[in-house]
């Protein structure tokens, strides 16, 4: 996994957009070094869609991210459906 990687960051997204995109970022990257709680991914990630509502531009975002980092914001987000409190993955 890249240790520093670049966030495609969108001109028109105000401080806020950043926060909340680095907010989902940061969560994803805590299921794979120990676990997040559920609930704050879910709320992260629908701040997320709030900032890039379009899923063709979630997905853009997604492979990029996953190219740099070799973690997939999709498959994060599917390990959600099991209900547990807190999403850990165990490589």
């Amino acid at each position: 996994m890249a240790d520093n990687y670049q966030l495609p960051i969108d001109g028109n997204w105000d401080v806020q957009d950043m926060v909340a995109v680095s907010n989902l970022v940061d969560a994803v990257l805590q299921v794979y070094e120990g676990g997040c709680d559920r609930n704050l991914l879910l709320e992260n990630h629908r701040q997320f869609c709030e900032v890039i509502p379009s899923k063709s531009e979630q997905k853009k975002f997604d492979r990029d991210f996953e190219e740099q980092t070799g973690r997939s914001i999709y498959q994060t987000m599917k390990l959600t459906k099991d209900g547990n409190s807190r999403v850990i993955v165990r490589d």
